[in-house]
Order: C-alpha cells, then sequence, then structure tokens
C-alpha cells in the first residue's frame, strides 16, 4: 500500500474508532473498556455495582403501562445513545455493560466460512414485528452480526446469504475460494422453500428480492442446513 499511498508508519495498532486491540502472536482481541469506562465516569456511574442480569430466553416483553416514565432530560437521552452500541440488551430502559468482555480472533484459526440464521416471527407482543438475526463465522472468528426486523425465517435467511457472498467476494481477493457454505437454519419450512421450487406458490407475499437464497442454493454457493432450536 505504500507504493500507492503517502503513509507513515505510527506503531501497532491500538486503538480505532473507540475499539481497543490488543495483539499476541496468538492473535487478535477487540474490546471496548476504556471507552465503557469513561462512559460510566462522564454519567457519574463509575461507583455503581456490577450485577449480574441472568434472563430466560421464554422471558415475553411488554410495555409497562403502570411504570414510572423516564426522565426526559438531554442526559438521559445522550447517555441511552451512547450506550446503544455496547449494551448486549434488548431493551435499554437500564443499560448493563460488560466491560471485560470482547472479541477474539485466534491466529491458529481455520478459514472455514459458517453462517447462522434465525427469526422470532412475531416475537414483539407490542407490535407483533418479527426480529430477524444472522452471525457469520470465519473459523472461530465471529466476523459480523445483523439484526433487523422482518417477516420471518425464510427472509433472515436470506439476509445471512447475502451477507456470506460478500464475504466470499472479499475473501476472493485474498485468493481464497470455497465450495458451498452452509447456513444453519431452525426452520424446516424456510428450508423446504429454498430448496424446492414447487412450494413457491405458497410464498406470494415474499417479495422477490429475497428469493436469491434460492438461486445462490441452485447455483451451488450455499447450502441450507437445518439445526436443532436449541443448539
Amino acid at each position: 500500500m505504500s507504493r500507492e499511498f503517502e503513509m507513515s508508519m505510527m506503531g501497532e495498532l491500538q486503538f480505532f474508532l473507540g475499539l481497543q486491540i490488543r495483539q499476541t502472536p496468538q492473535g487478535t482481541f477487540v474490546h471496548q473498556s476504556k471507552y465503557m469506562r469513561d462512559l460510566l465516569q462522564k454519567f457519574e456511574m463509575a461507583d455503581a455495582s456490577p450485577q449480574m442480569t441472568p434472563m430466560s430466553t421464554a422471558t415475553a416483553w411488554d410495555a409497562d403501562e403502570d411504570g414510572k416514565e423516564v426522565d426526559q432530560k438531554v442526559s438521559v437521552r445522550s447517555f441511552s445513545g451512547v450506550s446503544e452500541g455496547v449494551t448486549p440488551h434488548r431493551c435499554q430502559v437500564n443499560p448493563e455493560f460488560t466491560p471485560e468482555f470482547g472479541l477474539w480472533y485466534s491466529a491458529d484459526s481455520s478459514l472455514f466460512l459458517l453462517g447462522f440464521s434465525d427469526s422470532n416471527h412475531a416475537g414483539c407482543r407490542i407490535d407483533r414485528k418479527s426480529t430477524s438475526g444472522t452471525c457469520h463465522f470465519l473459523g472461530t472468528s465471529l466476523s459480523s452480526v445483523a439484526t433487523c426486523t422482518c417477516e420471518a425465517e425464510y427472509v433472515a435467511a436470506a439476509s445471512c446469504c447475502s451477507q456470506i457472498l460478500w464475504m466470499l467476494a472479499t475473501l476472493r481477493d485474498y485468493g481464497l475460494t470455497y465450495g458451498r457454505i452452509p447456513i444453519l437454519c431452525d426452520s424446516s419450512s424456510a428450508i423446504s422453500v429454498a430448496k424446492n421450487p414447487v412450494l413457491h406458490y405458497r410464498t406470494k407475499h415474499i417479495d422477490v428480492r429475497y428469493h436469491f437464497l434460492k438461486d445462490n442454493y441452485e447455483k451451488g454457493i450455499i447450502d441450507i442446513v437445518k439445526v436443532a432450536s436449541e443448539n
């Protein structure tokens, strides 16, 4: 790159856009502990005691009709805005942080590419919207996570396929080629629609842009595989 651009060596990368990066011969650890501590200091929460907040995955969320209104001050809105990127919770009335957690990218990891796809169909008890989520691994390294509100499992799998295609194009620049990339999905019906065009008369309400999942399966680029929900 230095032959094409004017560059200067600044030493080993340690900070980037609020991320802390620690590199070792064994791999790279990416976290945001300094950012979160600075955030707690800014909002005078540095002395707050950490609390474990275990929660059942079957917990249903409803609007708290009898709850006390949140104080709509600028500081509260500011805290909610800056905390969104570092809180693992869907509901952020009382955000919790995990300052020491991060992502580990092992130097010894394989380059096996894998996608996961799931959807909580009509899971929101307030507006009955579905939340779809996908994540993608390159070996043991989490490469990307995406969550969106959309129709159902098939749309989630199409979103996962779209990200896989982008990753394949990027990895091709490094001379890496792959066979069928597995996408793990817990919906037999979504898998059936992707693999069997005869069933498409049942899915006329699904926008045509999502049917490229079926197209890429037929081209041999991806395979969509059943995985049990508990796994």
